[in-house]
């Protein structure tokens, strides 16, 4: 091989080294994406069924339901539009309670269960994730277009 040809296998496996590494460095990236879902559109389909995502809302009051002896802890969540059945096992934000903004990450189960791994709650009275308020401002403007309101 002369030096010219070389010098094209080289770069030819450059770009091609480039490309893969490019192939695996976005698949990565893909999936360890979470992305944020209201209870609407998790009752709609848009969730997906595979992999963990996040949920968020008001938990509904009257809704929290503890497991006797065990960390195992039950409770609804709602945009407002819909509610969905939230289970955590483990301990719970301090600032957790009926009533305020939470977010959850975790996965959907067959049953429309969502079973979390973590569950992170507002931390003061004037603070609100961006997620939910956006997902509850979003439910509200469906629902007075639905009603005609707008």
């Amino acid at each position: 091989m002369n030096r010219r040809s070389r010098r094209k296998v080289l770069i030819i496996a450059i770009v091609f080294g480039v490309a893969v590494a490019a192939v695996l460095g976005l698949t990565a990236f893909e999936e360890n994406l979470l992305y944020f879902y209201s209870p609407t559109q998790v009752k709609e389909g848009e969730a997906p069924q595979t992999h963990s995502f996040r949920v968020g809302g008001l938990v509904v009051d009257g809704s929290v339901k503890r497991a006797p002896d065990s960390l195992m802890v039950q409770f609804d969540v709602t945009d407002n539009t819909e509610v969905m059945t939230v289970e955590y096992t483990g301990i719970l934000p301090d600032l957790f309670r009926e009533g305020q903004g939470i977010v959850a990450m975790g996965n959907l189960q067959a049953d429309g269960k969502f079973v979390a791994q973590e569950v992170l709650a507002k931390h003061d009275e004037n603070y609100m994730p961006p997620e939910v308020a956006a997902a509850l401002k979003a439910s509200e403007q469906a629902a007075k277009a639905k009603s005609g309101k707008i």
